[in-house]
């Protein structure tokens, strides 16, 4: 990977530079007011590197949680990942060694990003990816470290602050329903949520409702990859015209 591959990648991660910058500093800061001071920060942002499992992580040490349990709640929280993992199978294929940076490092935002990227010309497919990864974590370990360092200097009130993370996924899922070719699979995700939320309650409500997802989506993929090839062919008509 070489700088021009880092000057292609690095717009498409503005959104989420602007974001981690906050939330990782949002993350800092509650782990700085527990008493954990920066070298915490870098070591769990570096390792772990999953905003919500870090901001559960700082309750976590805090209380002094046994390791089965911190475990079993990290799953709970993540469990999304896998079905983010399943789907850029084909995408991390022939990556090599770096594949295994790729899945240790696909957050909620990284996976919105490649996603949906166009890789630009002149930029092998896999370097763009892999510096979309790593430019997203180092915006992370950046925010994180700020963070503690401001609240070890400061001092600041961190409540409310976690909700900076729901905030940057909300403003990602705007831009990729603005370009998104077909608004269907955001649609289905939001009625199984909603489903969800009705029949288990918001304390339970994730696991039943990604498995409604994969399950609906599974069953209408033919429509959707059918949708995705007319796309393109539509876009073609219309800038002939």
């Amino acid at each position: 990977m070489d700088r021009k591959t880092l000057k292609a990648a690095f717009p498409a991660t503005v959104p989420v530079l602007m974001g981690y910058l906050a939330i990782g500093m949002a993350f800092g800061l509650m782990l700085q007011s527990e008493g954990y001071g920066v070298g915490w920060a870098i070591l769990m942002s570096m390792t772990i590197y999953a905003g919500s499992g870090q901001y559960l992580g700082v309750p976590l040490l805090a209380t002094g949680a046994t390791l089965g349990q911190t475990a079993f709640l990290t799953l709970m929280v993540n469990f999304r990942h896998l079905v983010y993992g399943l789907s850029m199978l084909e995408k991390f294929r022939g990556m090599g060694r770096r594949k295994l940076y790729m899945i240790f490092s696909l957050t909620d935002e990284t996976y919105a990003l490649l996603s949906s990227a166009k890789v630009p010309q002149g930029v092998k497919e896999h370097d763009y990816y892999f510096a979309v990864a790593l430019l997203d974590q180092s915006y992370w370990v950046l925010g994180s470290v700020i963070g503690s360092l401001l609240g070890a200097a400061l001092g600041f009130d961190t409540t409310g602050v976690d909700f900076a993370m729901t905030a940057l996924f909300l403003v990602i899922a705007v831009g990729q329903w603005r370009t998104a070719g077909s608004h269907l699979p955001a649609l289905l995700g939001g009625a199984a949520t909603l489903v969800s939320l009705l029949a288990v309650g918001a304390e339970e409500m994730l696991l039943p409702a990604l498995g409604i997802m994969v399950a609906v989506l599974v069953l209408l993929r033919p429509t959707l990859e059918e949708q995705g090839r007319r796309r393109p062919a539509a876009v073609r008509e219309e800038g002939a015209r």
